[in-house]
């Protein structure tokens, strides 16, 4: 009888100290629920226009390193320069409820619906390199394209002083970047009287369609004395081109500074490239992204600095 009497005794000690156990871990729950969500590691979304250029992978790699260091996670989609697989690449981005869309547009008119469905859901667009015509960005990080093109072309019209016949080897028709630096150059080559654009065509950034275009461009115009390319890969193929063509005195003149350009340049071969800082645009563009998920006021353009790489 004792025993037994004991023995409830004990049951009910310890079913009081279970349930006492149960609520503290319910109290502490909701403050430890609260302190996972705060700590909850936020997601960045950055759409690619193509990952098949070596300015593209330096940006994202750029964005990378600058998640890591914040804990940020990154989800990096390639549109492989398609407008309609860079819609559906932020179409899922949406779905995933990402906190923050960073876009590197393939086309800057064609990405405006995309970036109104980002704003229809709530997630703030920020634009890097390259710009969107419409839709609600809160921050577009670039370098001055413009500004970029004119160094270009200002720099061939003093080497060719101020006479002579060029090409232009343009980017993706309806990029910012295309457009801003085609701008920029002609600019420069308007200013200057002796100098003519007797050829001007897209080849998509692309090297080996910068091959294929200068080839063409070379057959039809016998005389040239210099080429500025929208970017270093349309650039080297352009001198691949010239090259093959035993061509002599063509000065061609790129834009990125990529690895292989620079390269180039100090071996003699590419005149010059404007230097962009695509691993600065790809940290810049993560870190605006926090700024925006923490609330606080960015700045709606922030411009990444430039400058002309020659020879030293």
């Amino acid at each position: 009888m004792f025993t037994g009497l004991r023995t409830k005794k004990v049951w009910t000690i310890l079913t009081a100290m279970l349930a006492s156990m149960f609520l503290l871990a319910g109290c502490g729950g909701g403050s430890g629920g609260q302190q996972a969500q705060t700590e909850k590691k936020q997601v960045v979304g950055l759409s690619i226009s193509t990952l098949n250029n070596p300015f593209f992978v330096d940006l994202k790699e750029g964005a990378e390193a600058a998640a890591k260091a914040a804990n940020i996670e990154l989800v990096v989609m390639d549109a492989q320069n398609d407008a309609s697989k860079q819609m559906a690449n932020i179409e899922n981005l949406i779905e995933k409820k990402v906190n923050v869309i960073i876009v590197n547009p393939v086309d800057s008119k064609a990405i405006v619906s995309a970036v109104e469905a980002a704003n229809k859901a709530n997630i703030p667009v920020i634009t890097v390199d390259r710009g969107a015509e419409g839709g609600k960005i809160v921050s577009a990080i670039a370098s001055d394209n413009v500004a970029g093109g004119k160094m270009a072309g200002q720099y061939i019209v003093d080497k060719l002083g101020g006479k002579g016949k060029v090409v232009e080897l343009e980017g993706v028709p309806g990029t910012s970047a295309a457009n801003d630096r085609g701008k920029g150059f002609n600019e420069a080559i308007k200013a200057a009287a002796g100098i003519s654009v007797v050829a001007k065509q897209p080849a998509d950034f692309d090297r080996a369609k910068g091959m294929k275009v200068m080839e063409n461009i070379l057959q039809a115009n016998p005389e040239i004395q210099a080429v500025f390319a929208h970017n270093d890969e349309m650039a080297l193929g352009a001198l691949e081109a010239i090259k093959a063509a035993n061509r002599t005195g063509v000065m061609v003149v790129g834009f990125d500074a990529n690895a292989d350009a620079v390269k180039a340049v100090n071996e003699g071969t590419l005149a010059a490239t404007v230097a962009q800082k695509p691993k600065d645009m790809g940290k810049i563009a993560i870190e605006t992204s926090l700024q925006v998920i923490k609330g606080e006021t960015v700045q709606p353009a922030i411009p990444v600095a430039l400058e002309l790489v020659v020879k030293k």
